[in-house]
């Protein structure tokens, strides 16, 4: 099932990204460089393991896993992280834990476009993020998304 999600994607739309940063406690600066920066997300499978390439003119970081197992990961904002991501269904499930703290962003398909949901740290909002494949036309914001954070990639 994580074939689905195997294919380059690029940043289409971001909603409420800032609140989630802050809800992460990201700074003013990183997060003004988060808000207009487009990345490129490459998922790729390299035998067992999943591989989730993130390129931007910012900072460009990799994992690799398997899934279900924990792993060590070091963001874009720089925290480490212990992470686990595991398929739920036909959704890719990505928990950050660090200093007590646990984010989750659910990736999924929709419409041609990968949907990256972000479930911050407690007492904040929701997020969503979109990419679409490849360098096909953008079609119209979902509308569910238009009132959930995130962001939309292609």
């Amino acid at each position: 099932m994580v074939d689905a999600f195997c294919a380059t994607w690029k940043l289409i739309d971001s909603q409420n990204f800032d609140e989630y940063m802050k809800s992460l406690g990201v700074g003013f600066a990183t997060r003004q460089v988060g808000n207009v920066t487009k990345p490129t997300v490459i998922i790729s499978k390299e035998g067992e393991k999943v591989v989730i390439k993130t390129q931007s003119t910012f900072k460009n970081t990799e994992i690799s896993f398997k899934l279900g197992e924990e792993f060590d990961e070091s963001t874009a904002d720089d925290r480490n992280c212990k992470s686990t991501v595991s398929l739920d269904g036909d959704k890719l499930v990505h928990v950050q834990k660090w200093d007590g703290k646990e984010t989750t962003f659910v990736r999924e398909i929709k419409d041609g476009k990968m949907v990256m949901a972000f479930l911050p740290p407690p007492k904040r909002k929701r997020g969503i993020s979109k990419h679409k494949k490849g360098k096909k036309k953008q079609t119209n914001q979902n509308k569910k998304a238009a009132a959930q954070q995130g962001l939309v990639l292609s």
